[in-house]
């Protein structure tokens, strides 16, 4: 019945609080862009905001690009393509894309792949061996590793 008002918020105040949600964690432009979305300003303000935060470093789309693959990486296990994939869907350019895959160190990228996938097959139960094949697979390719690797491994795994 009733509807919340929608609380306005000045320019001062949108800054601030903009750069306390860059400051927590890394965000790209679409991220920073959506939570002005939020906050109801005029195109103006908004551009003055994001000006703002580019100036003083809150906002840096390399800076994001490289932590966003290492961390993925690490934390998450995923492979290149699906980091590939994730920062497109942000609208990070190329050159940053490319730039944030060299924070992989190939030799960790390798063990990693290996280690996930000789884990994922050792805890799949089913017997059919051509499901658990696809099992598998499917696991691995979700997580964005290349398929080259995927079957070759494949060929290991099942001889």
């Amino acid at each position: 019945m009733y509807k919340n008002p929608v609380k306005s918020v000045t320019v001062a105040e949108a800054i601030a609080k903009m750069e306390h949600y860059c400051a927590y964690q890394e965000r790209c432009h679409k991220d920073i862009e959506s939570k002005l979305k939020t906050m109801m300003l005029i195109p103006e303000a908004k551009e003055k905001i994001i000006l703002h935060l580019l100036e003083h470093n809150f906002l840096n789309e390399e800076r994001f690009a490289k932590s966003f693959a290492r961390g993925k990486f690490t934390i998450k296990n995923w492979g290149k393509q699906r980091i590939v994939r994730e920062l497109k869907f942000r609208d990070i350019s190329a050159y940053n894309i490319k730039t944030a895959l060299k924070e992989i160190p190939e030799k960790d990228y390798f063990e990693t792949f290996h280690a996930l996938s000789e884990k994922k097959y050792h805890s799949i139960t089913e017997q059919n061996n051509s499901k658990k094949r696809k099992k598998l697979v499917d696991y691995l390719l979700y997580r964005g590793w290349e398929t080259h690797l995927v079957y070759e491994k494949m060929n290991e795994l099942f001889g």
